[in-house]
Order: C-alpha cells, then structure tokens, then sequence
C-alpha cells in the first residue's frame, strides 16, 4: 500500500523529520523558505497532507484554486490566523493545531520580555557591550519591581495560564480578562475582570495572551493604552495584529508606558523599524517556542494529527 504523501514546508526539527520519513512518503522543504502562493496551489494536487507553519498563508484566494487531493493541513503551530477555515471547510479539507506542547516555552519568553523591559535590558547591555560603563550612583538604571505588582493579563488559555503560574513565583498580584471566568483550580487565585477597561486600569504589567481573530485586531489601542497606569509595561508574545504599533510609539513617547517586551509585530519577519529608535523595547524575533523540546513536541503533535487521520480516527486536534 502506498504511504500517504505529504509536504512539510519548512525544515522542522530533526526528530520530527525523521519520524514523518518513516511513515509518509515526504518532500521537505529544506532551503526553509515561506511557500509561495503558487506553491501551495500547486501541493494541492501533488499532496494528501501539507504540514506547514505560521508563515504559510492559506487565504480564500489560494484555497479557491485548489485541486482534489489534499485533505488535511496539519500545522505546526498554535495559533491558525494563517488559514481561511471557512474556505477550508468548504474544500472539505480538515484543519489542525498543536496545541498544549508550546505553553511553557512561550511562557518562559514573557517573562524574560518582562523583566528585560521592567530592567532596561536593552540599554544596560548597550552600556556594558559599547565599553561605556564608566561610573555607578544609586540613580543608575533604576528600573520596575515585578515582585508585589499588579500583572493583568488578556487570555488565560493554557499560555496564560502557564504564565500566570511564572508570575505567581515572582508573587504578583495577578488579574485577568478572559472570555469566560476560570474555576478558582485553574486561576489560582487570580482576579477576574468581566472587561478589558477594568483590568487596564489595574495593570501595572499587562501580557497579551488571546488569539489574533477580526475582534482582537488592534486590541490595544490608543484610548486603551491611556486606562493604564503611567509607567505601565507592556508585554506580547501572542500575535502582532493586536497592538496598535503606532499608539505604541506615542505612549512610550509620552511616558504613559516605560517599557515594552515583543516577540511579534504586525509585519514579519522585520518587525517595526521604529521601535529600534527605543531603548525601552526590549525585542525578540518571534521565537517564544523555540525549544529544542518544544520544537519537537510540536513536530511530533502535527504528526499524530495525521496519523489519526490517516488511520481514519478524528485526530486529536481538529478545529
């Protein structure tokens, strides 16, 4: 019987390359490159399965020209805002996730992004790197406490509230807003708020943890970032879509936010030129799941995706 064949669209970890070559009949594309629109067209007809990235976008235009064969995406990503599912649906194609296994990782990535933008890091390192440390005073790069101070954070799924637990270790007073509230076992004590305003108004910190959907977009926004308290620091390592960059700018220009941590940006790869004109935003290049351990988590999930697929089970994580 011949193997299913599928195309992985970017160079994924070496475990999980070594496994889907086991069972799949698999074209990888190793130069690591985004597919092109044309590319992905073209897997349509030539793939049962393509396991692509955030960086593949599957939009109705693309969709609306593809042919019979394919019938599963299994990304090897969290978040789908990279694919049309209502267009999907209608090719009858099947649509995954992975869930659950990059968690702590990207977890791990806010609050360095926190502490690093609570702590000057970006100038401190500046400093040090150039040779221009040249003397200290008790006025020297005094920065913001994390321990003791309000953490609101918007979206307590399981990277929020993965967060949460790292914040509950530097013992902050955490508060969140989410669609529904939490069972106290899951929240951990944490505040809820019915509103984003309420919670704006509380947070000292703030992290951003929801999903990029058409309500999200420019989730924070000028007014929103105007509710926080003057000196806030403002975290995100969900999706750039939700900040409005320009406002942004104009609140660390004004003082109405001392500090950044980014780990997406509304165009990437690049980011925002602009922020580089500040010292305050400490950022990084979109790798809050870049682990070795989570890299192959994530591999090894798209594939059981398939695998149940393919054995004719519902897979796990279908949306």
């Amino acid at each position: 019987m011949n193997k299913p064949r599928i195309w992985i669209t970017r160079k994924l970890s070496d475990a999980t390359l070594e496994r889907a070559q086991k069972d799949y009949d698999v074209v990888i594309n190793l130069e690591d490159q985004p597919g092109t629109k044309e590319e992905i067209i073209s897997a349509s007809f030539e793939f049962d399965a393509i396991v692509p990235c955030h960086s593949e976008v599957f939009s109705s235009d693309v969709v609306s020209k593809f042919g019979p064969r394919l019938k599963i995406i299994a990304n090897h990503s969290v978040g789908v805002d990279h694919c049309d599912l209502a267009a999907l649906n209608e090719k009858n194609i099947l649509v995954t996730n992975t869930p659950d296994v990059l968690s702590d990782a990207t977890a791990e990535i806010a609050m360095l992004l926190m502490l690093g933008a609570a702590r000057h890091a970006v100038l401190g390192d500046e400093i040090v790197r150039s040779g221009n440390w040249k003397n200290w005073s008790p006025s020297f790069m005094v920065g913001k406490q994390l321990t003791g101070a309000r953490i609101g954070i918007i979206g307590m799924g399981r990277v929020g509230q993965a967060f949460a637990k790292k914040a509950r270790g530097f013992d902050m007073d955490i508060h969140y807003f989410n669609r529904t509230k939490l069972n106290d076992s899951v929240s951990l004590g944490a505040s809820y708020h019915d509103n984003i305003e309420s919670l704006l108004k509380v947070s000292d910190f703030l992290s951003l943890h929801c999903p990029a959907t058409p309500e999200t977009k420019l989730l924070i926004d000028a007014k929103r970032l105007n509710i926080m308290p003057f000196g806030a620091i403002l975290v995100n390592t969900a999706r750039g879509s939700l900040i409005d960059e320009e406002a942004l700018i104009d609140a660390l220009t004004s003082g109405r936010i001392s500090g950044v941590g980014l780990d997406c940006y509304q165009d990437e790869p690049g980011g925002n030129p602009k922020f580089s004109n500040f010292k305050n935003i400490f950022m990084l290049p979109h790798i809050g799941s870049a682990t070795v351990k989570t890299r192959d988590a994530m591999g090894f999930r798209a594939l059981d995706n398939l695998d149940s697929y393919f054995a004719g089970k519902t897979p796990e994580d279908l949306l």
